[in-house]
């Protein structure tokens, strides 16, 4: 009898045999556990490792979220995984680079689990994944330099495959999901990775070569943080509540805020470029 994908584990080989990518991936450093795949990660980029390694791990023991959270991360039913990305895009294109990077590879993970599964997943401005409202994966990107100067970008990617809604933490059952919780059928983790990085690697291609308002619109399109009230926690602990209206050419979200009259010609816009995001009822 034929093992159920709920039961396959992650293999070099198993990766390997569906990978279609030129670079992200073609060298695997996959690990039974470790604390945090971004972690591993940079400590091979600061080492030489070549652009496009992948560090892949069954278990993170400190998976680590945006702005310091933890990351749930049980063994044997997930994807965690960490890409070095060392290319740098032509002078012209750097100020979109950095910024757009962690965009770019939420809407690559976005594409990657709608080509696998039935699911269409939106995004939550920056880089989580939400199906029907429930965080189903989200992004930790990182950057900084070797001693050779040469600087490097770490996409860090945690998403919930096969794993059963009731092995969700009592906090995370009601907000979080996973592709086996929504469809019904647990998914073959060593495909999905490779359609990942297939799709990442698009997107990458594309943001260094194609005019960034395609990829805006491309983005706009899947984002469901537009259109809703929200509101933002930024550093130092401040606040602000509004209607989200746009992406910025900067990847910033552009907010009207409470009490500013939506109405006008020209409304006033505050462009957000880092912070939590709360979508309001």
């Amino acid at each position: 009898m034929l093992d159920s994908p709920l039961s396959l584990p992650l293999t070099v080989d198993s990766i390997q045999r569906h990978l279609s990518t030129r670079i992200l991936g073609q060298s695997l450093c996959l690990l039974e556990e470790t604390d945090s795949t971004n972690t591993v990660a940079t400590a091979l980029a600061l080492q030489g490792a070549e652009d496009g390694t992948t560090v892949v791990a069954d278990q993170q023991t400190a998976g680590r979220g945006r702005r310091g959270r933890s990351w749930f991360s049980p063994p044997g039913v997930n994807l965690y995984c960490s890409v070095i990305v060392l290319r740098q895009p032509s002078p012209e294109r750097k100020a979109h680079w950095l910024p757009w990077i962690p965009l770019a590879s939420a809407l690559a993970c976005a594409d990657a689990i709608q080509q696998e599964t039935s699911l269409i997943p939106s995004l939550k401005w920056p880089n989580d994944l939400l199906v029907n409202d429930r965080k189903m994966g989200g992004l930790l990107c990182e950057s900084a330099c070797r001693q050779d100067g040469i600087p490097f970008v770490i996409i860090g990617i945690g998403l919930n495959v096969n794993l059963d809604r009731d092995r969700f933490p009592d906090d995370l059952r009601a907000s979080a999901t996973s592709l086996l919780a929504e469809i019904g059928r647990p998914v073959d983790r060593a495909r999905l990775l490779a359609g990942l990085l297939a799709q990442v690697e698009r997107r990458l291609e594309m943001l260094a070569s194609e005019p960034i308002e395609r990829l805006r619109q491309e983005y706009s399109d899947r984002c469901s943080t537009l259109g809703r009230r929200v509101l933002v926690a930024l550093a130092q602990g401040d606040q602000v509540e509004g209607m989200a209206d746009s992406i910025a050419e900067s990847g910033g979200l552009r907010i009207i805020r409470s009490g500013t009259p939506s109405a006008s010609s020209h409304p006033e816009l505050l462009e957000i470029h880092a912070g939590d995001v709360f979508h309001l009822r």
